[in-house]
């Protein structure tokens, strides 16, 4: 094993919201953290970003005024431990677009798009975290073999703090809530 094999120290310690504060934008990419250990998220492939664009510039669109949709950018879910998630695409308040953190109080929806490696993570870790963190819509985007991504929905109950089952959408997404928006996801 050579000496760039070895991950650095700090890949070994719990990280202070602090210290993951004072760390520069280039090393905060593609990284999350839980539970204060940081965790390496693998680059995403092209259908996934698109994916992604897309979904978050027709919620872009149909939120209005007062929130934004936007991709690849901190929640922070908890302090002690540390936890950040980096949702796919997240709508959140207009108002709090200077704040640093995102906290889960401006959030109204996150989304995940499921890659290769992330199944366990979207289906059941994320899912239990924006949960219990009291984000109220979380949508999970599965990329179907056949092109056509589908597309699962939950909605918090605020008194559990856990998502009940939406619907379920193939190549068309038409909801009314959060708020109404039609998404043609078809042949990504």
């Amino acid at each position: 094993m050579t000496a760039e094999m070895v991950a650095p120290a700090w890949m070994h310690e719990q990280i202070t919201a602090e210290e993951y504060e004072s760390w520069s934008e280039e090393q905060c990419a593609g990284i999350e953290i839980v539970d204060g250990m940081v965790v390496v998220s693998p680059n995403a492939s092209k259908r996934h970003n698109r994916l992604a664009r897309i979904l978050a510039n027709a919620l872009d669109a149909a939120a209005g005024p007062e929130w934004n949709a936007d991709t690849y950018f901190d929640v922070r879910l908890q302090d002690v431990p540390l936890t950040n998630r980096r949702p796919d695409v997240v709508v959140y308040r207009a108002d709090t677009i200077d704040i640093t953190p995102t906290r889960p109080e401006h959030v109204l929806l996150v989304a995940e798009v499921v890659s290769p490696g992330s199944e366990t993570t979207d289906r059941i870790v994320k899912v239990d975290q924006y949960a219990k963190a009291g984000i109220g819509f979380y949508w999970r985007i599965e990329q179907a073999a056949t092109g056509v991504p589908l597309v699962y929905t939950y909605v918090l109950d605020p008194a559990t703090k856990i998502y009940r089952d939406g619907d379920v959408f193939t190549g068309v997404l038409k909801v009314a809530a959060p708020f109404p928006v039609e998404i043609d996801l078809g042949q990504v």
